[in-house]
């Protein structure tokens, strides 16, 4: 009885380290490299040894500049004014 017990038990225990999913792993990613691939507009972009046309060098700095300019001191903060209206319907 003890025999048989440790066998069966000795088989349970080596099936659960058995591989079971060959065929999930293999395409494993692929919905994300798909996505990815979908959200690019231009996957060739960097293979193309050609400068972006549209923006000249002063333009691109300036507003690379007003870039982090809106990040060291950003715009104040507007207060809302209720005009019409009551708070909490008191008159």
């Amino acid at each position: 009885m003890f025999k048989s017990t440790t066998l069966v038990l000795t088989v349970l225990l080596g099936a659960g380290c058995s591989h079971v999913t060959p065929h999930y792993d293999a395409r494993f990613g692929d919905a994300v490299r798909d996505a990815r691939k979908k959200m690019t507009l231009n996957p060739n972009a960097g293979k193309d040894g050609n400068p972006v046309v549209g923006m000249d060098g002063r333009a691109a700095r300036e507003s690379m500049l007003q870039y982090e300019k809106s990040y060291k001191s950003p715009p104040p903060a507007v207060n809302v004014i209720n005009i019409g209206g009551s708070i909490g319907g008191e008159k």
